[in-house]
Formats: C-alpha cells, sequence, structure tokens
C-alpha cells in the first residue's frame, strides 16, 4: 500500500497509508505529490500526540462513507448517536486532548472526526444550566449579576414572542 509521510512540528515523523490519507480533506488535492516525494510533508500546528490520535480515529474509521454533503443529509447524519468506541476514545485524554483534536480535525478538514468530537462536547454539556457547564469547563464566570439579569430577560423575551408566534399561526 502507499504510503506519505507526515511530519508535527516537534519534528516526529508519520507514515500513513494512501487510504487513511484521503480521509484528510485538506491533504486531497496534494496527496499525488506527496506519493512522488520521500519528504516528508510538516504540519507546523499538529503536535504528535493528536496527530497519533487523528491517525487511529482514521484507521478505525477507514471504511466509513464520507459524510454526506448537502444540508438535509448532513442534518440526518448529524444526530446519530456517538458509538461507544468513539465516545470512549475521544474522551479517554481529557478534555485538552479533546479541543486539541478538534482544532486539528477542523484544520485538517476531516469532517467525520470533527463531526463525531463535537457531539461528545455537546453531550458534555446537553442538559446543563450555565453554572454547571462553567464547572465542567473549568470556566470563569466573567458576568456581572447585572449582565447576567439582562440576558435571562433577553432569553425569556425571544422565546415569549416565538410562543406568541406559534400560537397565532
Amino acid at each position: 500500500m502507499p504510503q506519505i509521510k507526515l511530519e508535527t512540528y516537534e519534528k516526529e515523523v508519520f507514515e500513513i497509508d494512501l487510504d487513511i490519507a484521503k480521509k484528510f480533506g485538506k491533504l486531497v488535492p496534494v496527496l499525488q505529490e506527496l506519493l512522488n516525494d520521500d519528504k516528508p510533508l510538516t504540519i507546523k500546528t499538529i503536535n504528535s500526540g493528536t496527530l497519533k490520535k487523528i491517525i487511529t480515529w482514521c484507521t478505525y474509521h477507514k471504511d466509513d462513507p464520507l459524510p454526506p454533503e448537502d444540508d438535509d443529509n448532513r442534518m440526518k447524519h448529524s444526530t446519530e448517536e456517538v458509538s461507544s468506541w468513539d465516545d470512549k476514545f475521544l474522551q479517554e485524554d481529557g478534555q485538552a486532548a479533546l479541543f486539541d483534536l478538534i482544532s486539528a480535525a477542523h484544520t485538517l478538514d476531516i469532517d467525520g472526526l470533527l463531526d463525531v468530537a463535537c457531539k461528545v462536547v455537546a453531550t458534555m454539556i446537553k442538559g446543563k444550566a450555565p453554572e454547571e457547564i462553567r464547572k465542567v469547563f473549568n470556566i470563569k464566570n466573567d458576568f456581572t449579576q447585572q449582565e447576567e439579569d439582562q440576558l435571562k430577560t433577553e432569553v425569556f423575551t425571544v422565546y415569549y414572542h416565538k410562543i406568541l408566534l406559534v400560537i397565532l399561526l
């Protein structure tokens, strides 16, 4: 199987099969050049641990179909459950690693990984109050009480108007 070489900013080189490299949307236009070049492609924004996780995820999902490109099917796809393998794999190294994966998946245009990683984060905050979300992600509350009250009032007003529209229509 033909392979390409990727190098992290830490100078660690990874050789990956062409089938796996095709999951990296950003690489697809230059895959032929990479196959013919003995030098690795340096990825300056991704560390070795994150790239290793990405390669593992792409290897596990190498036979998965590409996510749909049209909006209707993309919405259906985005509501699918996260598999137990993905959930465990994406959360095993903690939140910082998960957010690094999200950033790297976005950078490399790996739609499937980006989608499932964002679903994992969404699951982490689903049904939680703002205070609980701040605690989960260690976010400092920098709103004053007055600002929080104003936001609550604005949100209530928006929902109130939406409910009125539904009732009147």
